[in-house]
């Protein structure tokens, strides 16, 4: 299979959305009553049935290189979803999109400690710009100092989702990509459902449970399988810089859906601080002084052109 970098995008757009809408199910899902670890383990437990049921070929031929890469990308994952989902009974989803979109900053650094790559120079402002938006954005200079349970819980998850990040870039070439995705809900599957009967079971009768049936099945679905396929494949077939942008439009959508269904307030605190971290976002994932370079390059050829074609004219 070949797709067009415009399709591929498309691909990856649509992961974007999907994602934007699994926080406001999330939240649903929360304020009825369903635990965290509970919800991750039957998410997680359906996501596996659906890979396992697509790609059992490649995964039955699974080496032991890829069960050990797959194992430690999957506990970070865990990690990010486990602790994005407890956060969100305690922030909005807005908080929770913005504040999870902030691994794309951390990513660098999280690079330099483990690969021991040097983060690029912008890396650095595009961090302090971040902050600066997760200070608005959290209530920092209205309030003072006092970070919220769900935002502090949420800046962690940001920080396994850099880990489990760049642990795929380790993993590149070592390891296939539906191996990958299969050993992700099995640590989703079997973390979660551990987790839950560990520490949630006193909470099981307090479940709604005609509130959550569908959430967790459309989570499963489409926000786990659908959108991890969708962005293994798109990504194939476009450029990283195009990749990043365009998922980093699920903080966006997710803002939109969970003001436009009424889940949230639309506030200037929400716009002013979304709108700096991703322009933090921007500014780690896009070269400016290129695009500067070669919008400057463009038009000195557009007006050179121009000039010859003038010149050709008259000496007709």
């Amino acid at each position: 299979m070949h797709l067009h970098k415009s399709q591929a995008n498309g691909l990856l757009l649509l992961a974007a959305l999907i994602w934007g809408t699994s926080y406001t199910m999330i939240k649903v899902t929360t304020r009825a009553g369903m635990p965290a670890g509970l919800l991750n383990g039957i998410r997680g437990a359906i996501f596996l049935a659906l890979v396992y049921g697509f790609f059992h070929r490649q995964i039955n031929h699974m080496t032991r290189t890829e069960f050990k890469l797959g194992f430690a990308i999957g506990f970070f994952y865990f990690c990010v979803i486990q602790l994005q989902t407890i956060g969100l009974k305690f922030t909005t989803p807005s908080n929770s999109a913005f504040l999870t979109a902030s691994y794309v900053v951390m990513v660098p650094f999280v690079s330099w400690l483990i690969l021991h790559k040097r983060p690029a120079k912008k890396a650095y402002f595009s961090t302090f710009l971040c902050l600066f938006g997760m200070m608005i954005l959290t209530g920092v200079f209205q309030s003072g100092f006092q970070l919220h349970a769900g935002d502090g819980l949420t800046i962690t998850a940001a920080l396994f989702c850099a880990l489990q990040i760049v642990f795929l870039e380790y993993a590149t070439g070592r390891a296939r990509p539906m191996v990958i995705a299969f050993m992700t809900a099995l640590c989703e599957t079997v973390f979660g459902l551990g987790y839950s009967v560990s520490f949630e079971h006193a909470s099981y009768a307090r479940i709604i449970w005609p509130q959550v049936v569908m959430p967790i099945i459309l989570l499963a679905v489409f926000a786990s399988f659908g959108g991890q396929i969708l962005q293994i494949v798109g990504q194939r077939f476009t450029d990283s810089i195009s990749a990043g942008l365009i998922l980093m439009l699920e903080s966006v959508f997710a803002s939109i859906f969970s003001v436009s269904l009424g889940v949230e307030p639309l506030t200037p605190q929400l716009l002013l601080g979304g709108g700096v971290i991703f322009i933090s976002l921007l500014m780690s994932q896009f070269n400016f002084v290129w695009l500067f370079q070669y919008v400057m390059g463009s038009h000195r050829k557009g007006r050179q052109s121009f000039m010859t074609n003038s010149e050709n004219h008259r000496s007709k």
